[in-house]
């Protein structure tokens, strides 16, 4: 049941599960984090769930009441290079969003506050409030009144 968890605010009654690497990361309170998980750098709102082997990196904000399912992989650099400089994109995922199983989210952008994106979507660009969006690259396919 190892865990790495390095220089983090962890809050009250937050669940932190099995093979777990935290790095420099805020978590708010009555959190679960799922087993294989790796955040770094991140901060993470109040009331979220991260699903098994969701990888978030430095520059991502996720607010209160978001759902993240399992192997969600955000970004953080839209040009990578194992060598040299890179550069930081932020991306936020607003209040009550919902992510599916092994969505791609790339970096600089913003998840709308309810909004749901379906599993297996690449989420390219910014996504509306109360939108449902999927596919690859993820377009809206309807607005809720959630």
């Amino acid at each position: 049941m190892k865990k790495e968890i390095r220089d983090c605010k962890i809050g009250k009654n937050t669940k932190i599960w099995h093979f777990v690497n935290l790095y420099e990361s805020e978590i708010g309170d009555n959190c679960t984090i799922g087993s294989f998980v790796e955040i770094g750098r991140a901060k993470i709102g109040n009331n979220c769930r991260i699903e098994a082997r969701a990888f978030i990196p430095e520059g991502v904000t996720i607010e209160d009441n978001v759902f993240i399912g399992p192997h969600v992989c955000f970004t953080n650099d839209k040009y990578p290079k194992a060598k040299g400089e890179w550069e930081l994109k932020k991306t936020l995922v607003k209040e009550g969003a919902s992510i599916g199983a092994n969505a791609t989210i790339l970096c600089g952008i913003k998840i709308g506050k309810n909004s749901l994106i379906g599993a297996g979507s690449v989420v390219t660009k910014d996504v509306p409030d109360n939108a449902i969006v999927f596919g690859n690259p993820a377009k809206v396919k309807e607005i809720k009144n959630w």
